[in-house]
């Protein structure tokens, strides 16, 4: 039996995206031993995980290989080192700046806030009012166009309703039977008359009700 062949691209579900992951980083690392020792040649691989881990492999020394490749591709090393500092920077000030977003967005939902000042808890509440005037606009907004949508409809049924009875006027006046009949909204259907003097007319809406 022939192997099936998949389509290349990202695996959707977790598991097997990770099931694979291992298997092929495994095999990759297993061909590139291969290849170092059939061929003396100097390999090294370096692969990071979706999950941020480090994975490598080297036939003799990471650092010696990266510094060839630093000499064959004409790297300047100081320049790399100092993008590498700068890169260090940015990457304490993202997680500096994460870390007080999370403490932002705990003390919008009450916790730790023993630790905060008087200016500190003033302007929280004042963000809470904000945030809680926006909220209440939209709730209104959105019961407005509920509203609306209701209304809309409403006047559509009793539209419809109007023209259904109209047809069954016709229908009584002509002796047949209404060519279509619906159900129709039983709010917009006057009460029937102890009157007797038109059976015709109280006959038709009771065929509705």
């Amino acid at each position: 039996m022939t192997r099936r062949k998949i389509q290349i691209k990202r695996i959707e579900n977790l598991t097997t995206r990770q099931v694979t992951f291992s298997k092929r980083r495994r095999g990759l690392f297993k061909k590139a031993h291969e290849l170092s020792t059939l061929c003396d040649a100097e390999i090294a691989l370096i692969v990071f995980s979706n999950t941020g881990k480090l994975y490598e492999y080297a036939s003799s020394s990471m650092m010696q290989v990266i510094e060839r490749h630093y000499k064959h591709s004409g790297i300047n090393k100081s320049d790399h080192s100092q993008d590498m500092q700068l890169d260090g920077e940015m990457y304490n000030n993202l997680r500096e700046e994460v870390s007080e977003k999370t403490r932002e967005l705990s003390h919008l939902g009450g916790g730790n806030l023993q630790g905060l000042t008087m200016q500190e808890l003033q302007k929280l509440e004042e963000l809470l009012k904000t945030s809680l005037t926006r909220v209440s606009k939209a709730k209104d907004a959105r019961f407005t166009r509920e509203i609306s949508m209701h209304k809309t409809k409403r006047i559509q049924l009793m539209e419809e309703n109007q023209r259904l009875r109209e047809a069954q006027r016709l229908a009584n006046e002509q002796g047949q039977p209404p060519a279509i009949s619906f159900p129709i909204c039983s709010s917009s259907v006057p009460p029937l008359s102890h009157n007797t003097s038109d059976n015709s007319l109280n006959l038709g809406l009771r065929l509705f009700k």
